[in-house]
């Protein structure tokens, strides 16, 4: 018998591609005996994994809860919860360390015997406030998970100081930060040459307005060219992108990348293109992964005035954030580029990427579990 202590690590989301999940599976599996639950296979290194098969919902489906504000029913009825209940011993762990705010409360509800650690990655009472529906409905349930189970937990962390701020404000508990930093990666600038590359890497949903990105780059200058990887998340959007974009030469689509090969790929460029426009809160106070493997590629960042990011631009000189969300705003930046100027963020890339990497970040997580269980 271990004479380790046992942490759990839940998320309702598939573990051995999750960028997040994996930092902490990488930081906890040699330390503690580890165990999973989450959809796909078992990572390496754990004792046990409790797999939730692809396809059972952990995101609420009952109209009826949402509608007359059962929200106890709601949450306690998903199929993925459900199953989670059932598959998962009750007192087996010394802590549990619960992904997003779907896990926080079946977490707690295992009787863990040290405690447990909520990692909020986005700010969920506000995560899709473009939509009315779910303003209307599914907000004031996210409220409530949050002022119901978060302060609960024994501690937290958000993928965000604007993340962690609001939810210190909505349910007077501290927060720590941990962003979305990538592992340092050991490459050395590229030279920039007589065209300056940028890519951009994003989710194809319309959320993102990548629209925008695309008119950015209508009569560019010939010195600078664009490559979007856009992942197929809203397929019939992706297409239009492309047919937006079909008249525009120096604006290519390629092909998405695994994960593990991101880094590299962006280190092939000169420029990363980090352009979200802020349709929601969560948005707004993003800081998210793209800007962290930028860094680790070695390459320029160019932003939306964000006020999580744009400290960050301006602390490192790593890269410019446009005036503002606009087509215009972001076609001046663009179409500004120079040689020199881009050179010398590359550099400022290669000195801040020690500092901006997750080997930093997540120290944040191994102290408030080694607090947990002593």
């Amino acid at each position: 018998m271990s004479s380790r202590p046992s942490l759990l690590i839940i998320s309702f989301s598939t573990l051995i591609s999750d960028p997040r999940v994996t930092k902490q599976i990488e930081i906890f599996k040699d330390r503690y005996d580890l165990y999973t639950c989450g959809m796909g296979p078992a990572p390496e290194g754990v004792v046990e994994h409790f797999e939730i098969p692809f396809g059972i919902r952990a995101w609420v489906n009952d109209r009826f809860a949402m509608i007359t504000r059962s929200y106890k029913r709601a949450y306690w009825n998903l199929p993925a919860v459900r199953l989670v209940s059932e598959i998962l011993p009750v007192g087996k762990f010394d802590a549990v360390f619960a992904n997003d705010i779907e896990a926080v409360p079946v977490a707690l509800s295992l009787g863990a015997k040290k405690g447990v650690h909520a990692d909020l990655h986005e700010y969920f009472p506000e995560l899709k406030t473009n939509n009315w529906q779910w303003r209307i409905f599914v907000a004031p349930y996210m409220m409530w998970l949050c002022k119901t189970y978060v302060p609960q937990t024994t501690s937290r962390t958000a993928a965000s100081s604007g993340f962690a701020r609001r939810y210190q404000e909505d349910l007077g508990i501290d927060f720590g930060t941990v962003t979305n930093a990538a592992p340092f990666a050991d490459l050395q600038p590229t030279p920039v040459g007589d065209v300056i590359r940028i890519i951009c890497t994003t989710a194809g949903a319309r959320a993102r307005r990548i629209e925008l990105i695309v008119e950015a780059m209508r009569d560019a200058p010939p010195h600078i060219e664009l490559d979007l990887i856009v992942m197929p998340n809203e397929p019939d959007y992706v297409a239009s992108l492309k047919k937006l974009g079909a008249d525009i030469p120096q604006l290519k689509f390629r092909e998405p990348v695994a994960y593990t090969e991101l880094v590299n790929t962006v280190a092939e460029y000169d420029v990363a293109l980090s352009f979200i426009p802020p349709t929601n809160a969560s948005k707004a106070l993003a800081l998210p992964n793209k800007f962290f493997e930028a860094i680790q590629a070695r390459v320029g960042v160019i932003i939306g005035p964000g006020p999580e990011m744009t400290p960050l631009i301006e602390r490192y000189g790593v890269g410019e954030s446009t005036d503002d969300y606009s087509v215009e705003s972001l076609r001046k930046t663009l179409h500004g580029l120079d040689k020199q100027r881009v050179e010398a963020w590359k550099q400022a890339a290669h000195r801040a990427a020690p500092a901006l990497s997750s080997e930093e970040q997540v120290k944040i997580w191994f102290d408030a579990v080694h607090d947990i269980l002593g």
